[in-house]
């Protein structure tokens, strides 16, 4: 903070004298004491102690007229950051972010049943970021997540009314073999806690847990009989309404791929087929 602070003054008192782009004269890491003194004649600031040298003076002076008059201000560490945003300075070490959209798709070996999986989502509506600067950063937010397990031909997935255990099935007598799918879809809120290492220049590495609830899942069933087109959607499924999942990308600037490990039942134990051990890999941007 007060490195930020002596920024600040002094850039501001070049600007008056010289009106021309501000130009750092010198940055000095963690100092003891900054004194900045504003006399007729021009403003002086005065700087006792660094990072490396705990006796270490500095002074710097910048003459002005006697009726000019100069303000300082002391910027709180913290912003507010958004995927592409121009005036993005990073200068901060703690920021409120959204980022991290995906998609991607995925096998499981746990059910014979399934055919592949796909996802997507925003892995930080908001998020909260801490940049140490020397390349390392760390950050917890909440986010949106949607998976869609693909079931294979001729099976197709049913609840039953009564006891709301979902099984495999075959498809109705007469159903044509083209326009026929059956999907296990799910929503959720996921909470990430990632760790961001700097690998060299624009290339990081990103990794660590997530937490989804899962509040939604529904069978999704489309058939055709003859000329009468089927959509069957059922609810009221008994999903696990907590998991969580490990994940981890690399990114290049704003561009990566990522790495996705969902190693819970899908199902209470008795509701549903056994989905787990999910794998998927696929692209990310402003991740």
């Amino acid at each position: 903070m007060k490195k930020t602070f002596f920024i600040i003054a002094t850039m501001f008192a070049m600007a008056q004298v010289c009106n021309a782009t501000n130009d750092t004269v010198t940055v000095i890491e963690q100092p003891s004491q900054v004194i900045i003194t504003e006399t007729p004649s021009g403003v002086k600031v005065n700087v006792l102690g660094s990072k490396e040298d705990d006796s270490a003076k500095y002074s710097y002076s910048v003459e002005h007229q006697a009726n000019d008059k100069m303000t300082t201000s002391q910027d709180r560490d913290w912003e507010l950051r958004f995927p592409f945003y121009k005036n993005d300075t990073r200068n901060h070490h703690w920021a409120i972010v959204m980022d991290g959209f995906y998609m991607g798709g995925g096998i499981s070996h746990s059910w014979d049943n399934i055919n592949n999986s796909f996802e997507i989502g925003l892995l930080n509506i908001a998020a909260i970021s801490y940049d140490s600067h020397h390349g390392q950063g760390i950050s917890l937010g909440v986010g949106i997540h949607h998976k869609s397990f693909s079931i294979k031909r001729p099976n197709m997935l049913m609840r039953d009314e009564a006891t709301n255990i979902v099984s495999s099935s075959f498809y109705p007598n007469g159903v044509e073999e083209k326009n026929r799918t059956s999907n296990l879809n799910m929503w959720a809120l996921q909470f990430p806690l990632l760790f961001r290492q700097k690998i060299y220049k624009s290339l990081a590495l990103r990794v660590g847990g997530i937490m989804s609830w899962n509040y939604k899942a529904q069978v999704n069933n489309h058939y055709n009989i003859g000329k009468t087109e089927y959509n069957i959607t059922q609810r009221g499924l008994k999903q696990n309404k907590i998991t969580f999942d490990v994940m981890g990308g690399l990114t290049l600037r704003s561009i990566g791929i990522y790495c996705r490990y969902s190693p819970n039942e899908v199902f209470k134990k008795g509701y549903g087929p056994e989905i787990k051990n999910t794998w998927t890999l696929g692209g990310t941007i402003a991740f």
